[in-house]
């Protein structure tokens, strides 16, 4: 069987402590090439990693590398660039999240990768994770009825990342569009992927750059920006088309509990993860079940999946169509926070 023949783009964080890692464990691909802005990390990189060769943009490995896909872990605003220079050179994409810095980007992104007829993937590897993947096929198999309702949290009492992070014109946006597409995604994901039609949203920037000791925080690699234009909390409700509705909060800085969760309500029964509990009736009687289905590596398993998609010609769960859909609820969460009111998305 041939390899499959993939080239990284970003040697930061989200590569090093995810990406490549996965990539180790799997014997049928090839890291071809790296490429990075600053040249002496993708060197490092390809040191560490085994990978071919290491290059100083994604230019000049598309010009001299062979590849079946480019896996995209730069920040935020760079990804339309690197995903429509891939597309040009008829090469499939998996993008980490979210999308794009907007949906203008997104949109830019969609078109090229539309007409170059490539592959792309979201990477969201929540939805990758054992107890994801086994509520989801209880919710296609209808063991939940129709999910009506959800509500998501991903909040830090104090976890605002250092560096790009909160450069909007870098990363797009606060805990928004950095943790909130994992908890959002995540729910509508278990929701079945209703169609997004309304949503109503507020943001604040109460706390800001704080100088709270005794916690940690990430660092970007690229960490020397000073700039500080993000919001640091958010909520609201999303509405689809079903009627189904949506609520979240999310959060890098907030006066509560951290916390994460996703909770899913259908006509038949409800579940709530993590740890995964299902709500359900038996004999007549209200049940709590808990299964067990186990631990992996999300990162491995979205990977697998994308790889596996190219291999088979078959759809990827997370596919273009829902990444430009997840970019529409993004956005018309902060134009709803900006205006004070609902917004169709």
């Amino acid at each position: 069987m041939d390899k499959i023949r993939v080239g990284i783009v970003g040697a930061g964080n989200i590569a090093r402590t995810a990406h490549l890692p996965a990539y180790r464990k799997m014997d049928d691909v090839e890291l071809v090439g790296v490429a990075d802005i600053k040249l002496e990390r993708a060197e490092q990189a390809a040191k560490e990693f085994g990978i071919a060769k290491a290059y100083a943009s994604i230019d000049e490995m598309l010009a001299d590398c062979k590849l079946d896909y480019v896996d995209i872990c730069v920040w935020t605003g760079a990804h339309a660039e690197c995903a429509i220079k891939a597309a040009r050179a008829g090469v499939n994409i998996l993008g980490e999240k979210p999308m794009a810095l907007n949906l203008e980007h997104a949109l830019a992104m969609e078109q090229e990768i539309k007409r170059a007829g490539v592959k792309f993937m979201l990477a969201v590897p929540t939805r990758y994770s054992p107890q994801a993947m086994l509520l989801r096929q209880m919710v296609d198999e209808g063991k939940l009825g129709d999910i009506y309702y959800a509500k998501t949290s991903y909040t830090r009492r104090r976890g605002t990342p250092l560096g790009w992070f909160t450069d909007k014109a870098r990363s797009g946006g606060g805990p928004v569009i950095d943790i909130g597409v994992h908890c959002i995604d995540r729910t509508w994901f278990l929701m079945g992927c209703p169609k997004p039609v309304r949503v109503s949203a507020a943001t604040s920037s109460a706390i800001g750059n704080y100088q709270t000791k005794g916690v940690t925080r990430w660092r970007a690699l690229d960490s020397d920006s000073t700039v500080f234009d993000t919001e640091d909390s958010a909520c609201g409700q999303i509405r689809f088309e079903n009627g189904a509705c949506m609520l979240f909060e999310v959060s890098w800085a907030l006066n509560a509990p951290e916390q994460s969760f996703t909770q899913v309500c259908g006509s038949k029964a409800g579940a709530r993860m993590d740890p995964l509990v299902i709500y359900g009736e038996e004999c007549g009687y209200l049940t709590d079940n808990t299964p067990t289905p186990g631990k992996n590596d999300m990162f491995h398993e979205e990977i697998r999946h994308f790889i596996n998609c190219l291999r088979t010609g078959s759809e990827p769960c997370s596919n273009l169509e829902q990444a430009v859909q997840m970019q529409r609820i993004l956005e018309g969460i902060y134009t709803s926070a900006k205006l004070g009111k609902e917004v169709e998305i």
